[in-house]
């Protein structure tokens, strides 16, 4: 074992086992690689492939779409470059378009197909950093273009006249990290890609279409939501994996009776001081910048130098990162602590050990983590858990989370929220008429003959506005009336906050949290749709105090399940905030409730929602229990959720009471946080029989008498988490499970 048994001990220690190695299951190179292609690899000493790798080549050979969804450091990259250098040796005319969701993987693809030195092949990255004068000539010159989708959205194919050569011979479409394409920003990339088909096959051209993602529980189903098309599946892995031992570490108890626990930060900072002191390079994923600034600072406290540690984040220069990339690929360093910008492909070489603090979201991406950790020989992953919910049930329940099938990636490009910027920008592109129905779906021609500004014509629905389309379309919101977030220190867009939930997170007095950076919301202005804000470096947080209400408007399934009446459909959420609490982060006390006077909004949504039978509420049904019973059943489904479904509690709203206006009776709502939905609640109807399992097992495991951070108090209650009864939410959830 890479670390000595003395590390690895104590009250700390939820979890320690060890994953076995696994050997490689190699291919020979095929017969039909170009000589030049065959001689590039050579070079690298490449000279024959995983069997995943081999199987990839063999199914774009016979031209299909393909999704290759095995682990990190498996060798992804290789199976999708392959036959793009193979068709471009042959071909140089042909035209490759590879697309990322962030810029320093763009830079990192570059570094790679530059180390292939093949006369023929051009590759340039063209995005929002490309210089004006530079774009024509990467339209002219290159056959591989590097970009992601916000750019082909509204810098390339609204101008496709000035793209048409790329366009007509257009033979792969690359789309990397494919999971990350998921809820909102994954419905509008949908779209786009449909859009972008929908315009190579105008000039004459089917791209082949080449996925690649960490591991899911849906890459068939994902592939096809995004590309509109049909996939092969690529995931029998078979790439060589060291011996790994796994732990799980819980801070220590500070105070048994709120449930509070030492610093996940302070652990962290601890071990890895210890791990770099033994010579081991390590890599520490915290999920916020000021973490891993925080991690950086307290580990070279501990050691009393900090030459051989460095801090890696969003916010530094492509220069800084490319260093710190570098230092660390040559073993110069040995402590990195990273936010998740690191977390999809970068190549930082053999890592021994990667610590994450606090579960990172989703189990594939804890995988991605971990998959890191041990490239050099026998390797170390361990998590450091938060207060949070979901990691406190992990310490407690270490299985669910080691032998989970990872979850499922959804999305929903139909969602009409998120549909009609694409349809208006398709019109735009080139008119719309039954023969894009194959493309873009039933749907988008419903829609466009509905929307005001298109224009029917014998050629088809046309644009009959004056400016882009596409320019009006944020692909990480589902509203047109977002709010933009400018840091008034720098002038810098932080961001875009959609109109129904800007009220409750970016109110005037907020405390907003921007890659783990807080800032104090001073002003919100309605007119100019803007929220200016500036660095807060306080001890307290905010929560909002809302009156909400839920109407259904159709239940399009229903059920009986568990014992209950559950149903799935759509429904109005009405907000209105009314107040902010503020909360001292130290001691979670409240500071002071500060009354707000902010408009109501009303969204339409998907939403799942049960009736508990009278039995099931035997013994609560007295008031407040029964609603305090209900209020944190549907606080713990929230908390659970996310283990079915790739998103975040963030994503997801809710609402209990003891009589609903509709149903007569009590009733629990979970619903989409975003207008029109985008899956989410869906797939909690679908799995409804294990998250509630998963939710019971989440309260009986947690130690606390009545209830804290870790089960049933949520964050982001508009009831400032009142009333709470958590021995009723387990009454009623085991009475259901025992049905």
């Amino acid at each position: 074992m890479i670390v000595t048994a003395d590390l690895l001990q104590g009250e700390e220690l939820a979890y320690l086992g060890t994953v076995p190695a696994r050997e490689a299951r190699s291919a020979p190179l095929p017969n039909g690689l170009h000589p030049k292609v065959r001689e590039a690899l050579a070079t690298q000493g490449i000279d024959s492939l995983y069997a995943h790798q081999a199987e990839a080549w063999e199914a774009a050979a016979r031209g299909e779409n393909l999704i290759v969804t095995t682990g990190t450091a498996s060798g992804k990259t290789l199976a999708f470059n392959l036959p793009v250098l193979d068709a471009l040796a042959r071909e140089p005319k042909q035209r490759a378009l590879y697309l990322y969701p962030t810029k320093a993987l763009a830079q990192d693809q570059l570094r790679s197909l530059g180390s292939f030195r093949l006369p023929r092949l051009r590759a340039a990255i063209y995005d929002g950093d490309t210089e004006a004068e530079r774009r024509w000539q990467v339209r002219k010159w290159a056959n591989v273009i590097l970009s992601n989708p916000d750019m082909l959205h509204v810098g390339v194919l609204p101008h496709h006249d000035r793209w048409g050569d790329v366009l007509t011979n257009l033979a792969y479409v690359i789309v990397d990290e494919a999971h990350v394409y998921r809820g909102v920003f994954g419905s509008h990339v949908a779209n786009v890609l449909r859009r972008l088909r929908r315009l190579a096959r105008v000039y004459g051209a089917e791209p082949q279409f080449l996925l690649a993602s960490a591991t899911i529980a849906n890459p068939g189903e994902l592939a096809r939501s995004l590309t509109g098309a049909e996939a092969t599946v690529i995931g029998d892995d078979g790439a060589p994996r060291a011996e790994r031992t796994v732990a799980l570490w819980n801070p220590p108890l500070t105070d048994e009776e709120l449930g509070l626990r030492a610093s996940a930060l302070g652990e962290a900072s601890r071990l890895m001081a210890e791990l770099v002191s033994r010579g081991l390079r390590t890599l520490c994923f915290a999920k916020s910048r000021r973490a891993a600034e925080l991690i950086h600072r307290f580990t070279a406290d501990r050691l009393g130098d900090d030459s051989r540690l460095s801090p890696y984040r969003a916010g530094y220069t492509p220069q800084q990162r490319r260093k710190i990339e570098r230092r660390l690929l040559e073993g110069e360093l040995l402590g990195v602590s990273a936010t998740n910008a690191l977390e999809l492909g970068i190549d930082v070489g053999l890592l021994d050990c990667v610590l994450s603090v606090g579960f990172p979201g989703t189990v594939a991406s804890l995988r991605q983590q971990w998959g890191r950790a041990g490239r050099r020989g026998h390797g170390l992953a361990v998590l450091v858990a938060s207060e949070d919910a979901l990691d406190q049930y992990f310490m407690r329940e270490p299985e669910t989370l080691l032998e989970r099938r990872v979850e499922a990636a959804i999305l929903d490009h139909e969602n009409p929220r998120v549909l009609d910027g694409h349809v208006r920008a398709a019109a735009f592109e080139a008119p719309l008429d039954d023969a894009d129905r194959d493309l873009l779906g039933d749907a988008a021609l419903e829609r466009a003959a509905v929307l005001p500004e298109l224009q029917k014509t014998k050629a088809g629905y046309v644009w009959a506005g004056r400016d882009y389309p596409a320019a009006r379309v944020s692909l990480r919101s589902t509203g047109p009336e977002a709010f933009t977030i400018v840091d008034s220190s720098s002038g810098t867009m932080l961001g875009i906050v959609e109109q129904e939930r800007a009220y409750s997170t970016v109110h005037e007095g907020a405390i907003y949290l921007h890659l783990g950076e807080s800032y104090r919301v001073r002003e919100l202005d309605f007119t100019s749709r803007t929220a200016v804000v500036e660095p807060f470096r306080g001890d307290y947080y905010t929560q909002a105090k809302k009156e909400t209400s839920t109407a259904i408007v159709e239940a399009t399934r229903s059920e009986r399940r568990l014992g209950v009446d559950l149903s799935f459909g759509r429904v109005v959420v009405t907000e209105q905030v009314v107040g902010y609490q503020k909360r001292s982060i130290q001691t979670q006390e409240s500071i002071e409730l500060v009354p707000l006077v902010l408009p109501q909004t009303e969204f339409e949504t998907e939403a799942v929602w049960f009736l508990p039978e009278p039995w099931m509420l035997e013994g609560l049904d007295d008031m407040p229990r029964l609603l305090g019973s209900l209020h944190a059943a549907e606080h713990s489904l929230i908390a659970l959720l996310p283990l079915w479904a790739m998103c975040d509690r963030w994503d997801i709203g809710g609402l209990s009471t003891n009589l609903h206006f509709q149903t007569g009776r009590p009733t629990i709502f979970v619903y989409d946080g975003h207008a029109g939905g985008v899956g989410i609640t869906e797939r909690g109807f679908d799995v409804f029989e294990g998250w509630t399992d998963d939710t019971a097992r989440l309260l009986q495991g947690c130690p606390c008498e009545r209830g804290c951070p870790s089960c049933v108090q949520s964050p982001k209650c508009g009831n400032l988490n009142e009333p709470l009864d958590k021995a009723g939410a387990l009454d009623l959830l085991e009475r259901m499970l025992g049905a």
